[in-house]
């Protein structure tokens, strides 16, 4: 398993969307046999701050498999218009846990 971070900057005005259309994504994203879990966080300092967990099998998986599939198309749907908000999106492997 892999983690997938992503860390994105949303205006005000476009924060209730925003959780709005990347919960609708939830859906086609969990159908996936590659996607594992996801979490959805915003920064309680500074509220334009989003924070995205995903749980992959792997970074293979996530970017070939998922990428080229009936899931991914429409769980992009959802998203697009919130690819240029993208600050970061990178692969993480766990090396410790509580």
């Amino acid at each position: 398993m892999i983690v997938e971070y992503l860390r994105y900057t949303i205006p005000d005005g476009q924060q209730a969307d925003f959780i709005r259309d990347y919960t609708a994504a939830i859906a086609p994203l969990m159908r996936s046999p590659f996607a594992e879990n996801i979490e959805i966080c915003q920064c309680v300092e500074d509220e334009t701050q989003f924070i995205l967990r995903i749980e992959w099998t792997s970074a293979e998986d996530h970017l070939q498999g998922f990428r080229n599939s009936a899931e991914f198309r429409e769980f992009f749907g959802h998203i697009r218009k919130y690819v240029s908000s993208i600050d970061e999106m990178r692969h993480y492997r766990r090396v410790a846990q509580a």
